[in-house]
């Protein structure tokens, strides 16, 4: 095998291991998807508390309050990591370091978050009148 023939074939099985780097599930994005997980278990609990306030468990009738409280803590478990993900991240975006869905996470956490105290807030005021 000539010198020539060599150099290529190790530069393309180099460029063919990047590649498959590329696509590999890394733990960055292991625990981006476990953000985006919390962030929309979170919404979705909010969002339930907020169009279905009764609230059936163990006979309690604190369904707001208590969907406002699983949106808050779930939307700050998705913050709490996704910003582990964007400050251990090797690279930018598109290198398998999760760094876009920690962004994606960080903003269904945000998005719980405000719905969580919006539901909060409703919950508030209607203990308040009633």
């Amino acid at each position: 095998m000539s010198m020539l023939a060599a150099v290529l074939v190790e530069g393309a099985g180099s460029s063919l291991a990047a590649e498959g780097a590329a696509y590999a599930l890394t733990s960055g994005r292991i625990w981006s998807v476990v953000a985006a997980v919390a962030g929309l278990s979170g919404i979705a609990s909010g969002w339930r508390a907020l169009a279905r306030p009764d609230c059936r468990i163990a006979g309690t009738t604190a369904g707001r309050w208590l969907g406002a409280a699983l949106a808050l803590g779930s939307g700050v478990v998705a913050l709490a990591v996704a910003a582990y993900v964007v400050v251990t991240a090797d690279a930018g975006i598109g290198t398998g370091s999760g760094l876009a869905g920690a962004y994606l996470a960080a903003a269904l956490g945000v998005a719980a978050l405000v719905l969580g105290g919006v539901v909060l807030g409703r919950s508030r005021r209607a203990a308040g009148s009633a």
